[in-house]
């Protein structure tokens, strides 16, 4: 596992509920975390089966921010039932969160899970990656100054679409993704916000300029999800309810994963 602050496992070790897997996503997972980026961790947690079969309200989220030592972090973990939902939608944020290099917290069944995973991708999360960069971008515009960091959200977001309809792997590094795709001219404002603040902002008489690109890049992303080989129908649902149903009955029987 990569190394991290210690603060970031002694804060995923103090969740309340069982993990089947704890990563990090946000700028540490795109490349472009500056000194001051909070950390972002993503997961699932497992509900006790007794507290799904019982009429008590189900803890589906767990949300949580600290601020600890300096270090700001925010904690979010889906229970697994949700999570497995989300992964037979075409929903790629959830993708990024399961296939995350940056791994605090897994077990075998999160090894698993990134198995059967690949019986999710299909060609229809390009409506995903083309409704987030629009979102991000929007986003962007509307700033005054606009911020670096949500320009690198756009780009980020385009490339990994595009990335996912050629290959069918998801790759969240703005950083790999520049260079595998010749987008080299992406890197120093990397290095920009990297070696900046969190609120870097941008030029606005480069707005024309990165409008530019990002038409570019999405019309790039269109044509790839037209000639993409990617299955048009997920295959992994009854190997998603074997997994789940195989969870819960370990925990009734009170065992970790």
């Amino acid at each position: 596992m990569i190394e991290f602050p210690p603060t970031i496992h002694r804060v995923v070790g103090e969740h309340p509920l069982p993990l089947l897997f704890a990563t990090i996503s946000g700028a540490h997972l795109y490349g472009f975390a500056s000194p001051d980026s909070d950390f972002d961790i993503r997961g699932a947690h497992i509900l006790p089966a007794r507290d799904v079969l019982s009429l008590a309200a189900r803890q589906d989220t767990i949300d949580s921010t600290k601020m600890i030592d300096g270090l700001e972090i925010d904690v979010v973990t889906h229970d697994v039932e949700k999570v497995f939902g989300l992964m037979l939608k075409p929903n790629g944020y959830v993708l990024e969160q399961l296939y995350s290099p940056l791994v605090v917290f897994t077990c075998p069944e999160h090894e698993e899970l990134k198995l059967i995973g690949r019986g999710c991708v299909t060609r229809h999360h390009i409506h995903h990656y083309l409704g987030f960069s629009l979102n991000q971008w929007t986003l962007f515009a509307k700033e005054d100054p606009p911020r670096l960091k949500l320009l690198l959200y756009v780009y980020r977001v385009l490339l990994t679409g595009i990335h996912l309809m050629r290959t069918g792997e998801i790759e969240a590094n703005l950083v790999t993704l520049a260079n595998e795709y010749d987008e080299k001219w992406i890197l120093p404002f990397v290095e920009r916000k990297i070696h900046g603040r969190e609120k870097e902002a941008i030029d606005s008489g480069d707005l024309a300029f990165h409008q530019g690109q990002v038409q570019r890049l999405e019309a790039q992303m269109r044509a790839e999800g037209e000639t993409s080989s990617l299955p048009s129908e997920f295959t992994a649902k009854q190997e998603l309810s074997d997994l789940l149903v195989r969870l819960r009955l370990r925990s009734l029987m009170n065992k970790k994963p």
